[in-house]
């Protein structure tokens, strides 16, 4: 069975997403260096993340780990592609994930400013998270934002089709207005 050839930055976004939204921390190895670090810039109450965290096992356990013992169901999505040497990445995220003890359904987005490594391997030595919103919807709107996910490109989508596609539910409406105007520059 063959490969898709993906440029390095490509490589490092997409198993940055695996290991997240798989619960695989070990693929972290292939996506930070081992003294990384993480800043999360969070508008946020509806979810809590350190705001500093160094080194790539702390990493692991803060954004695989811990937030695995929270959250299944976890879709992650770029609204942006990287160019092939990409080495500074900055683009926006749109996230659909349920909340394991309750059931409840989590709708964020925000940007995601990368910073990979100039030479091989070409790991990332940082990056901050911007949460913008996370909304939280009742357990019974799963079903509607799982026909949405799987509706998308996974994980590299267009905000075109991730706003128009979307279910229409009021409480959407932050992450939808952030996207579109991120679209619109």
């Amino acid at each position: 069975m063959g490969h898709l050839q993906h440029s390095n930055a490509e490589t490092v976004l997409l198993t940055y997403v695996r290991a997240k939204d798989e619960n695989r921390p070990h693929l972290l190895a292939g996506v930070f260096a081992p003294d990384a670090t993480l800043e999360v810039r969070n508008k946020s109450s509806a979810i809590a993340f350190p705001a500093v965290t160094a080194g790539r096992e702390a990493i692991a356990d803060v954004l695989v780990r811990s937030f695995a013992k929270s959250y299944e169901n976890v879709y992650t999505f770029y609204m942006a592609r990287p160019t092939a040497e990409a080495t500074d990445i900055a683009c926006d995220w749109l996230v659909c994930m349920t909340e394991k003890d309750s059931g409840s359904v989590r709708v964020g987005c925000g940007r995601y400013d990368w910073t990979l490594q100039v030479n091989p391997p070409g790991l990332a030595s940082r990056l901050v998270i911007s949460i913008e919103a996370m909304q939280v919807l009742a357990p019974d709107q799963f079903e509607p934002m799982l026909a949405w996910v799987r509706s998308m490109d996974y994980p590299w989508t267009f905000v075109d089709a991730a706003v128009r596609d979307a279910p229409r539910l009021p409480a959407l409406a932050p992450v939808l207005d952030y996207l579109a105007r991120g679209a619109r520059g």
